[in-house]
């Protein structure tokens, strides 16, 4: 398992990826779909069209690192975007719960006081809830 610190934003790609690509493919769908920069430190995921493969891309210190994961069984529970979405930012809370296996729909947050987003950090990306 990673450890995550809180405040990491994570972008989660829609579409199925294919997983053969690596780092420069992927740095290169993070700027093109995501419309970010890959060595900004934020972690950005991609599945395979059977949702049993993932991938993390992300920069660590001094260059690119990808984490892997493969499942023998089952399939990770990804959240739903709509038809047109891109990519998904969800929280390092979601993103270990899917890697935990638990299905996001079923799990509830109760209600908690949000920070108000300041302005230079708002993206047009979809937002993720449990």
């Amino acid at each position: 398992m990673i450890n995550l610190p809180h405040p990491v934003r994570v972008f989660f790609h829609a579409p199925a990826t294919d997983l053969r690509k690596g780092f420069d493919a992927l740095a290169g769908l993070v700027t093109t779909a995501f419309a970010q920069d890959p060595t900004s430190g934020h972690l950005f995921l991609f599945v395979n069209r059977r949702r049993d493969r993932l991938k993390i891309l992300y920069w660590d210190r001094d260059g690119l690192a990808i984490w892997y994961k493969r499942l023998e069984t089952g399939s990770f529970q990804i959240p739903v975007a709509s038809a047109e979405a891109v990519s998904i930012e969800m929280t390092a809370t979601q993103l270990s719960l899917i890697l935990s296996g638990i299905d996001l729909r079923s799990a509830r947050q109760r209600k908690r006081y949000q920070r108000p987003m300041p302005e230079t950090e708002n993206r047009p990306v979809l937002s993720c809830s449990i």
